[in-house]
């Protein structure tokens, strides 16, 4: 799918005027000039900016074209499939690590999502299992980060 920066740049610009005015009901910190709004109404008139300009741009340069045209892998059903797989995957990993554990959904999610890539299924169990044991380590292990144990509690360390 093809989309005009124009669309882009008015989600853009609303969310940062939504940002903006959100920031209006920060509290105010009594005798400072500053306060807990600063840092994201500046991001968030930036967001505005920058939406303006893609607005802007996207109008001046559309010269008659549809403002969202469809590209032509969105013809293939293995093409949306395997697009649809990769938003389930999302979802289901987001409803399921806590209660499995990342050792666990991570592989058969990869795994799905390789076979639905047209990976051959062999190929894909050895991948999802190898990848998913190294990103175990590199985030669990070397960077510290929290990954969900799930089922698997009792064997953390």
């Amino acid at each position: 799918m093809k989309v005009n920066d124009a669309v882009f740049g008015a989600l853009l610009l609303l969310l940062g005027v939504a940002v903006l005015m959100a920031v209006q009901s920060f509290p105010r910190i009594p005798g400072q000039n500053v306060g807990p709004g600063l840092f994201p109404g500046l991001i968030a008139a930036g967001m505005v900016a920058c939406g303006a300009l893609l607005v802007f741009g996207g109008v001046r340069d559309r010269g008659g074209a549809p403002w969202v045209s469809m590209l032509p892998w969105t013809r293939s059903r293995q093409h949306v499939a395997a697009f649809a797989v990769t938003i389930a995957a999302v979802v289901a990993y987001i409803a399921l690590a806590n209660a499995l554990g990342f050792l666990i959904v991570a592989p058969i999610l990869m795994f799905a999502m390789l076979v639905a890539y047209g990976v051959r299924p062999r190929t894909a169990a050895i991948v999802g299992i190898v990848v998913s044991l190294a990103i175990w380590y590199a985030f669990y292990k070397l960077l510290r980060v929290p990954l969900p144990w799930g089922v698997l509690q009792r064997f953390a360390f």
